[in-house]
């Protein structure tokens, strides 16, 4: 199917050449929502994953109120757990259970969760393709039949073409170099699924633990699901030994390590730096190709899930413009629209992170002991409220992060501040700061 506002001539011209309206690179949460926005848009669309699906992803698995609340209609969550208690530790000491009657999150398997969010694409119209590694895209050269389109170019030379391209191929993203993404923030995760008995299963069962780990920044987690729990740590790249230290260390003290892990693996998360641009030309990145992530938590799906819906429906925008003066405006206004909201998140998560690294020991005190302060993390878990909301609105929790961290308060509050402006399709295209070409 081609949009409304495209000739008849056009669809001819593109039947011969195979033109995609949109190609999205990357099946993941972030691809997935975007090639599903798109479809639903009426729009050819191609999904392109690397690996075959179903595929393991290094994730805790943690779905809280804003990626449940992303989701496309109909989706039934194939929920492991529901979360009702959270343990808090401080490096293993000072352990304290906190306990909710609503649930605040459910815990998936990223398999199963990536797979069905890839199949509500392809009923809604999408075509899926596996095993296609893409090498590169170009703008411009000989692959190139004309300024309205852009060529995909597989490992082993085969070239798709597309009027829109999206980036969602994940932290390490090809998309995202050509696009010139920036980082200033990268994180070493490690993590084990270890298959434990049903008598320790169901100890865990309904509840995770917290522990803020050694070096600055860390933390550790375990999240149950059904017979196998999810025991990870995170930390800045760089401690790696460290890290892993941290990992063997939580797991023993934890009392399993006397379990052998189904699958041990390592990720990198990369935070992207408040100038790097989300676009290029037809060219979008989103989610972790875009280094979009909470940095505090280093949370990513309800990233993932947000901007790729974002990056599909502005891709088609961009599909249908018919020079680049729009094509540039239609870019600047997803640009917008990610910093509007998600910016905004990002730049409060990154003044609770410089807090955190602090103080780690007053966070914990605040979580355990402190009603408001309980009932914050259970309203941001359950999407009640947001980072940047609970900064903007709260004038207990600006006085709580200013004895933490003045400079980050402050520069919480005004990150927060500017986030009040809304987004819309109508933004001024003579903001450069809002995309880069």
């Amino acid at each position: 199917m081609s949009g409304e506002n495209s000739s008849a001539d056009d669809v001819q011209a593109d039947d011969v050449q195979r033109v995609w309206d949109v190609v999205v690179v990357g099946a993941g949460p972030a691809g997935a929502s975007a090639a599903y926005a798109a479809a639903v848009a009426g729009r050819r669309v191609l999904l392109l994953e690397k690996a075959e699906l179903p595929r393991y992803k290094t994730c805790g698995g943690g779905i809280i109120g804003p990626s449940r609340d992303a989701l496309p209609p109909g989706f039934e969550l194939p929920l492991k757990d529901r979360v009702h208690a959270v343990t808090f530790s401080n490096n293993g000491r000072f352990t304290r259970t906190r306990r909710s009657k609503q649930m605040m999150f459910g815990l998936i398997n990223r398999p199963e969760f990536d797979q069905q969010l890839v199949e509500h694409a392809q009923k809604a119209g999408a075509e899926l393709r596996t095993g296609a590694a893409v090498q590169r895209v170009e703008q411009h050269g000989s692959a190139v039949p004309d300024r309205r389109t852009v060529a995909v170019v597989l490992q082993g030379g085969e070239t798709l073409l597309a009027r829109a391209v999206v980036g969602a191929d994940g932290s390490a993203s090809r998309i995202g170099a050509h696009v010139g993404v920036k980082v200033d923030q990268v994180d070493l995760g490690l993590e084990a699924e270890i298959p434990v008995p049903e008598t320790v299963a169901e100890d865990w069962r309904g509840r995770v633990l917290i522990d803020w780990g050694p070096m600055p920044g860390s933390y550790g987690w375990v999240f149950p699901k059904g017979d196998t729990l999810t025991v990870g740590v995170i930390s800045a790249r760089g401690e790696g030994a460290a890290t892993k230290r941290y990992l063997e260390d939580f797991v023993a003290r934890l009392g399993l390590a006397g379990f052998e892990p189904s699958i041990s693996s390592g990720h990198l998360t990369r935070c992207r730096a408040d100038d790097s641009p989300l676009s290029r030309g037809r060219v979008l990145v989103c989610g972790d190709a875009a280094g979009l992530l909470e940095p505090w938590t280093r949370e990513g799906i309800s990233f993932a899930l947000r901007s790729g819906r974002l990056a599909g429906e502005w891709a088609v925008r961009i599909a249908e413009a018919h020079d680049a003066v729009d094509t540039r405006r239609q870019a600047l206004n997803y640009a917008f629209a990610i910093k509007a909201g998600l910016g905004v998140e990002m730049s409060v998560g990154k003044s609770m992170l410089a807090a955190f690294e602090r103080r780690p020991g007053l966070f914990h005190a605040a979580l355990t002991g402190f009603r408001p302060a309980w009932r914050a993390f259970k309203e941001i878990t359950q999407g009640r409220t947001s980072l940047g909301e609970l900064i903007r609105s709260h004038p207990l929790a600006q006085r709580a992060l200013t004895a933490f961290d003045p400079g980050a308060a402050a520069k919480a509050k005004a990150t927060a501040a500017a986030g009040e402006q809304p987004a819309g399709e109508d933004t001024d295209a003579s903001d450069e700061d809002a995309a880069t070409s």
